[in-house]
């Protein structure tokens, strides 16, 4: 499946927290940029056509990919002044850039790439700012067998805060942390067939839009999933996966465990 990455925002938060002026799917995660990270997941399922929504930053992007050096994360031979690489990354990968804009809601994105989609029924798509350790191809196999015209990752509420339940008079009744409720978030990985499009206006948004409308017909698919998620919104999340990743906990990187047991 074709895998649609939105990766064109401003990242105003990362940047407001600490961050430079790095676009937010740049920013690094180990030696490689969280973009990596999240197609590097994609690719370990089989997906590795991907087409880049791009938008502020992109140039930098494009020079990222167009630059590429394999010797950064995979083991090699050298001989004079000839490199033999041991793996590779992106070697089998398939990258099409887009410009969709710098201030293009994600569903105005997606609209400007419907043309390179092709006429398979379903792709994929994702924010390009969270990782997971999510089973995608049990994610995609039940949209399918439901025959949902579309799918979200869904994830336990991430919030620190606690919700009060309090009387007009000021009483607080009690106190529940936000984790504590049976609610659930929107993830960012999508499973979607073509239907999506007919539902998002031009300047619209893919979940106001199209998820809100198919969830109203009973069409959209939640897949639950209470493992590893991790959103990279803020310059402190993203320093906490980059601190975990030095630090060997890596659960989003289930290449990792495949490379353990063919070893």
């Amino acid at each position: 499946m074709k895998v649609v990455l939105f990766c064109g925002g401003y990242g105003m938060r990362m940047r407001a927290d600490g961050g430079d002026s790095l676009p937010k799917p740049m920013q690094l995660v180990g030696p490689r940029p969280l973009l990596w990270h999240v197609m590097r997941y994609y690719a370990h399922y089989g997906h590795n056509e991907f087409i880049l929504c791009l938008g502020y930053g992109g140039e930098q992007i494009k020079k990222y990919f167009l630059e590429y050096d394999e010797t950064e994360s995979n083991d090699f031979v050298m001989r004079g002044e000839s490199v033999d690489l041991l793996g590779a990354d992106i070697a089998d990968w398939t990258i099409t850039f887009v410009d969709t804009g710098l201030e293009s809601p994600i569903g105005e994105r997606l609209r400007r790439v419907r043309k390179y989609l092709g006429d398979d029924e379903y792709f994929l798509a994702n924010y390009a700012d969270t990782l997971t350790d999510a089973p995608l191809d049990l994610m995609i196999e039940k949209t399918r067998t439901t025959g949902a015209a579309a799918s979200l990752l869904a994830v336990p509420p991430q919030s620190s805060f606690h919700c009060i339940d309090v009387t007009p008079t000021g009483e607080v009744k009690q106190i529940t942390p936000v984790s504590e409720f049976p609610i659930w978030e929107n993830g960012g990985y999508f499973t979607l067939t073509h239907e999506v499009f007919d539902l998002i206006p031009p300047g619209g948004d893919l979940v106001a839009d199209a998820c809100g409308t198919l969830a109203g017909q009973g069409r959209l698919l939640g897949y639950q999933h209470d493992g590893f998620w991790k959103p990279a919104d803020t310059f402190k999340e993203r320093a906490e996966l980059d601190s975990n990743y030095y630090k060997g906990i890596r659960p989003w990187m289930l290449w990792e465990r495949d490379d353990l047991v063919t070893a």
